[in-house]
This record gives structure tokens, C-alpha cells and sequence, in this order.
């Protein structure tokens, strides 16, 4: 299992839970953090709309290829969720299957607005102190690109339906009714191009990160989705 983190994410923002799911499955896990998160490089480079493409076009298939995995199961959340999509969409990769948690396909009004609270709570706030145990120095050029990009008016255009239909692999769909980052459109704009594809699940009492928030539940979901492959 590959675990993709989300937008603000890194190693240990997942916290034990990678570990837990794949003991229970008896698989290995891959678990890393993207350039310019947690204790990875810095990144350099200004970032463009299309950093998500970028991993998953170019980064994620060249770790596939580096650690010898053949048609892993792709854990995404958030960012990462759409990094799978687009990944497994644009055919750079062949997942066996992907479960995504809260993905985005489509920018909406409601991750627009939650990003700019985000981006106050972090000048006068705890936040960049809370975000600073994971990701060390790079937490100021890792918030500031992260968001500058999300709130760029030619960002809201971004969009990754094009890649649904040849989103091929099983596919389970988590996400919470209370999520702060996106709605059930995102759910059902998936619901309709996968089909049979795949199953998605919304959680009660549930916000943005699923596999946190309910966790037991979600561990749960995750094994039984994965056992059912068999």
C-alpha cells in the first residue's frame, strides 16, 4: 500500500495508522513525504497549479518504479486523493486499487474559503506551531506555496474529471459529512463517472481527515474493502 499524504500533510500526520491498517492486512506499506514536507528537501522551485499533476506524473510513478512495486493499493487523502486519481487516470500508473479519502476533483467555494481562515489562523494563531512539529523548517515555504496556490484565482478552474473514465482499478470513496475542505459533490461527481468502479462511503460526525476523525471505523472500511479484493 502506497500512502499519499494530504495538502498539508506529511510521515507523522498519519500517525500509527498506516502501520495498524497494513498489520491487519499482512502487506507493506509505503509511506513518505512529499518535497518541501515533514523531513523531505526543501522545495526550491515556485509552485504552479499544476503541482498535483506533477506528482503524479512524474514523482509518483518514478518511487513505484524505485522500490519495485507492481500495482500497489494507493491510500490518498485530500491532495493526495487527487494525486491517485490523476495517476491511475492518466494511466502513468496501474493501481490494483486506490482508496481515497475526501478527494478533491474540482475546486469549490467552501476549500476556497476554509484555506483563506487557514492562512489568518496561521498569522495569529498556533497553527504554524502545531504544523511546525511535522514539518520543521520547511513549514513557512511549505504554508505559504501550499496556500498561495490554492487561493490564486486561475486556480479555481482546476479540474480533474478528464481522467475519471479511465479510472479503471476498484475504487472506495471516504468522506466525512462535516468535512471543512469539500462537499458531497466531489463524492457524487465520482459516484457518476466510476460507476461499479466504485463505493463511497459518508461518515457521520466526520470531518476531513476520516481515517482521524472515526478512526476505528475507517480501519474497518479500508479492511474490508481490501479483503474483498481478493
Amino acid at each position: 500500500m502506497v500512502f499519499l499524504h494530504e495538502g498539508l500533510g506529511s510521515i507523522s500526520q498519519w500517525r500509527s495508522f498506516p502501520k495498524e491498517l497494513c498489520s491487519r492486512l499482512g502487506c507493506g506499506a509505503l509511506v513518505y513525504s512529499r518535497c518541501g514536507y515533514g523531513k523531505s528537501d526543501a522545495w526550491t522551485a515556485p509552485r504552479t497549479t499544476e503541482f498535483m499533476h506533477h506528482e503524479a506524473l512524474t514523482v509518483l510513478p518514478r518511487l513505484v518504479d524505485m522500490f519495485e512495486l507492481r500495482r500497489p493499493i494507493i491510500v490518498g487523502h485530500s491532495d493526495g486523493a487527487s494525486i491517485a486519481l490523476i495517476y491511475a487516470g492518466s494511466r502513468a500508473g496501474d493501481p490494483y486499487a486506490m482508496i481515497l479519502e475526501a478527494p478533491h476533483v474540482f475546486v469549490e467555494d467552501v476549500t476556497v474559503n476554509r484555506i483563506a481562515e487557514l492562512r489568518d489562523q496561521y498569522r495569529t494563531g498556533d497553527l504554524r506551531t502545531r504544523l511546525a512539529r511535522h514539518h520543521g523548517t520547511n513549514v513557512d515555504a511549505l504554508f505559504q506555496y501550499w496556500t498561495e496556490v490554492w487561493l490564486r484565482p486561475e486556480f479555481r478552474a482546476w479540474n480533474i474529471e478528464e481522467y475519471l473514465p479511465n479510472v479503471t482499478c476498484p475504487t472506495l470513496i471516504i468522506q466525512g459529512k462535516q468535512d471543512e475542505y469539500g462537499t458531497e459533490r466531489q463524492v457524487n461527481t465520482l459516484v457518476a463517472a466510476l460507476g461499479g468502479r466504485c463505493e463511497s462511503i459518508l461518515l457521520e460526525r466526520c470531518g476531513h481527515s476520516p481515517h482521524l476523525d472515526q478512526r476505528a471505523t475507517v480501519e474497518d472500511l479500508m479492511v474490508r474493502f481490501v479483503r474483498g479484493l481478493e
